[in-house]
This record gives structure tokens, C-alpha cells and sequence, in this order.
């Protein structure tokens, strides 16, 4: 008996396979391995700008590692593998260019049409700006994925009113999100989106700190003298709830740890043992997930809304602690902050510029649904909806051309 129902493998809209063979959710997994926005994110920021050397991670690097995290350890609960894979694949395609900074610039910018947030772009994406299905008016819906897949890529299962800084739909895709949420417990996310949510956590904050090492910007011996400043952004900018106590102990775990990368020096030795490093943190944080799980669920299949992903505190506080050693050393850093402050002048006035020139200077498109908004808000979001699928060469390529033709 499948673990997954019917219901789960519905489409907004029926379309038959087709060929014979493939499970809904193998054709969802293809349907975003071919997406425009799946590729884009090779061009668009993960932390670091990928081009100052050749071997940051991009969005697109990111979302794969994420996938391969995801598939392997939702397969080992029971849950689809595709589905995992395809959650995984599609939780970052609606985050703009310029990473979390370019999210932050048009979030203010889109207060008075409904804010702007990464994981509610993603599901705009997959439900009506990604090219694939239409229905019978001629409207697209975006991918036209399986109630199950959209919800396990969903987040934040709740709008923008619960919620203001972090939801996963906009008012006005309220309908289709209605359709996929139909009987799920209010404000809880199935475990595939539990399962996926932990995966990304799992996968930045080891491969921010290898990217970080490899480019010498971070140096794991300085953990201890920075200590205060690392457990500040731990608890400020990222929400963590550990006492600096605990996150002492967490530091002082991975110390302990065989693998642990003290003597990074750029030599091939080095690095293979940096990337053994992290092989050893990823597999150390999925397994306790899924040690955790078992322990409380027993060995049947776990799917959609029948269990929740358990993860041990120190492993929460073990991530939470590598994700502030990328933001204290790479993302508050004093260079950063000024290219940060720069790349937001670039989207501040991409805004403007293209809003002026519209519908001329939007891609095609764009250009019904500049025409068929209602109001200022309507149009503004159009705008908004192009730049947030731009990568950051493209974000600089279409500001320079606007800024030559004024």
C-alpha cells in the first residue's frame, strides 16, 4: 500500500502522464530539473559572490547538496524520495539576486503591495510565473506540481498576516494555496517540508564554512577568542534560543571531533581532509535526525502530516552555531556590509527605472500581467516579479541598460 494517497498526487489541474511508468512524483521532480528558475540559480549568490573564485557555492550548487541531503534522509524515514528531491531542488527558486540582501531591498520596497518574501516568491514560481501549464482561460499555473510536492516545498505554511518577515504566500495566490493546504493541520508543515527545512540548514551551514576556509576567511581557531561576537549573531540574527552556555558546549563537540578541519593550509591533504570534514558534519546531523525520529516513531513509513522530523537540541545548537560563523565572519563583515549596501542602491533603482519604462522594457513575459493589473500595487508587483527572477550578472546587465536609456 502506498504511504502517499490520491489526494496527495492531485494537480491544481489533471494532466495525464505521458508515458506509462512514471510516479507523479518522479514528473514533478523533472518538471523543476527543467525549470528556467532552476537554472538561473547558478548565477544568483548563495552567501559568498561565487565568481571571486572557483569554488563558492552558488544558489544552484546549494539547492543540489540540499536535495542530495534531503532525498537520502527522507527515504530512510519512507517518505518519497522524488518528492524530497523536488522540495528540496525548489525551497530557494524565488530568491532574487544578491542572496538574503536583494530579499531584504525588495521586501521594503513591496510593502504596499503585499511585502516580498524568498519562500513565498518560490511558490509564486511554481504555481503561476514558471512557464509550463495554462488551464482552460489561458492563465498559467506554473508547474502545475502534486498537492503533496508544493506543500512539502512550503516552509512557512501560513500568509503574510501571521507572519510579516517570514510567510510562504502572497494574498493573491491565496487560491491555489487553499487548494494545497485543503485538510492540513493549520500552521504545520508535513514532514517532507520538515525534512527539507533541515536539510537546507544542514547543507549551508557546513558548506558556508567550507567555502569560507578554502577562500581564508575563516579560520576555526579564532572560534574560541570570537566566541561572544559568534554567539551574538547566533541569538540576533539568526533567532537562536541557546544559552551561551550550550553554545559553548556545541563548539567545544565539534572541537572534539576527529574531523574537525584545524589545519586547513590550501594542500591537496588539507583539503581532502576539509572535505572529509564535511562529509562527517553532514552525515553526523542526519543521522541524529533520523536516530531521534525512529526512536520515537518505530520503523514504519513516515509521510505528509503522520510524524514530525526530530532532531537533539545539540545538533539544532551544533548547525545554529556554524550558521552564525558565516554570519559573523562573512555576512556582518565590514566588506560585505558595503557591497550589501551597494547591491541595494542596484535593486532600488531597477525598481524605478524598469517601473518607468514599463511595459517597454519588460521581458515578454511579463507584459499580460502589466496589462491586465488592476492598480499602482498590481503593477508594482509585476516589476518586482522580473527582478526577483534576475541572477546578479543580469541584475547589473538590465541596470546598466536602463540607466544608459533614461
Amino acid at each position: 500500500m502506498s504511504t502517499y494517497s490520491d489526494r496527495d498526487n492531485e494537480r491544481y489541474l489533471d494532466e495525464p502522464a505521458k508515458r506509462a511508468g512514471r510516479t507523479e512524483f518522479m514528473r514533478d521532480r523533472a518538471r523543476v530539473i527543467h525549470s528556467a528558475s532552476l537554472r538561473r540559480l547558478a548565477a544568483k549568490t548563495q552567501v559568498a559572490v561565487p565568481w571571486e573564485n572557483d569554488f563558492q557555492r552558488t544558489r544552484l550548487s546549494h539547492s543540489l547538496e540540499c536535495a542530495q541531503i534531503g532525498r537520502e534522509l527522507g527515504e530512510s524515514l519512507g517518505a518519497d524520495p522524488d518528492l524530497l528531491d523536488t522540495a528540496c531542488l525548489a525551497h530557494d527558486l524565488g530568491h532574487p539576486p544578491f542572496g538574503h540582501n536583494g530579499e531584504e531591498a525588495l521586501a521594503e520596497i513591496a510593502k504596499s503591495c503585499g511585502g516580498f518574501e524568498g519562500n513565498a516568491q518560490s511558490f509564486r514560481l511554481l504555481t503561476r510565473l514558471e512557464a509550463k501549464t495554462v488551464d482552460a482561460n489561458g492563465r498559467s499555473i506554473g508547474l502545475n506540481l502534486t498537492r503533496a510536492s508544493l506543500d512539502a516545498a512550503t516552509k512557512y505554511p501560513w500568509q503574510r498576516a501571521i507572519n510579516p518577515r517570514k510567510f510562504g504566500v502572497y494574498d493573491d495566490d491565496v487560491e491555489i494555496y487553499k487548494w494545497m493546504r485543503a485538510d492540513a493541520p493549520e500552521g504545520k508543515r508535513c514532514i517532507e517540508a520538515q525534512i527539507m527545512d533541515w536539510s537546507d540548514d544542514v547543507s549551508y551551514s557546513v558548506h558556508d564554512l567550507e567555502d569560507a576556509i578554502v577562500a581564508n576567511q575563516v579560520h576555526v581557531r579564532t572560534f574560541e577568542d570570537d566566541f561572544d561576537a559568534i554567539y551574538a549573531t547566533m541569538t540576533e540574527d539568526y533567532g537562536s534560543n541557546a544559552t551561551k552556555e550550550e553554545a559553548s558546549e556545541a563548539l567545544t563537540r565539534l572541537q572534539e571531533l576527529s574531523c574537525w578541519p584545524i589545519n586547513y593550509n590550501g594542500s591537496h591533504r588539507s583539503l581532502a581532509r576539509l572535505k572529509d570534514s564535511t562529509s562527517q558534519l553532514v552525515g553526523r546531523f542526519v543521522v541524529a535526525a533520523e536516530n531521534k525520529t525512529r526512536a520515537i516513531y518505530g520503523d514504519e513509513p513516515l509521510a505528509r502530516y503522520g510524524a514530525n522530523l526530530e532532531i537533539p537540541r545539540e545538533q539544532l545548537i551544533e548547525v545554529d552555531f556554524l550558521k552564525a560563523v558565516a554570519g559573523h565572519y562573512l555576512i556582518r563583515a565590514a566588506e560585505s556590509q558595503e557591497r550589501y549596501a551597494k547591491q541595494k542602491i542596484v535593486v532600488v533603482e531597477l525598481v524605478e527605472l524598469l517601473y518607468k519604462s514599463a511595459p517597454k522594457a519588460l521581458d515578454a513575459i511579463f507584459i499580460d500581467d502589466w496589462n491586465h493589473a488592476a492598480d499602482d500595487g498590481q503593477r508594482l508587483r509585476v516589476v518586482i516579479d522580473q527582478i526577483a527572477a534576475l541572477t546578479d550578472p543580469g541584475a547589473y546587465a538590465l541596470h546598466a541598460r536602463l540607466t544608459q536609456n533614461r
